[in-house]
């Protein structure tokens, strides 16, 4: 069973890399409720990304690897979760005007 939490684990985390990148490369996301919020959507490409890398450092690193897991670095991954969700969070408020 372990081993299918952990292909299961990176399916998912491969393809929030795939969506983000395509979002940051082309500007396109996925169509769903959400969508129409986004107002800069390479922003949130960025944003997807890493959070995709904190939640994989932190899965890998502590709750699948078990007790010998390493906590500190596992919640390291959390905090680089949390900065993704704030910078998707930002994708959602319009650009700043720039004075010339």
């Amino acid at each position: 069973m372990h081993d299918v939490l952990d292909i299961l684990a990176a399916l998912v985390l491969a393809v929030g890399a795939v969506l983000s990148v395509a979002a940051i490369t082309t500007g396109w996301i996925m169509p769903g409720p959400g969508q129409a919020e986004v107002l800069r959507p390479r922003v949130w490409g960025y944003g997807t990304l890493v959070a995709m890398a904190g939640i994989g450092t932190f899965l890998f690193v502590g709750p699948l690897q078990g007790p010998e897991g390493n906590f500190p670095v596992a919640m390291s991954g959390m905090a680089v979760f949390a900065a993704g969700l704030y910078i998707k969070r930002q994708a959602m408020k319009p650009a700043r005007k720039t004075s010339s």
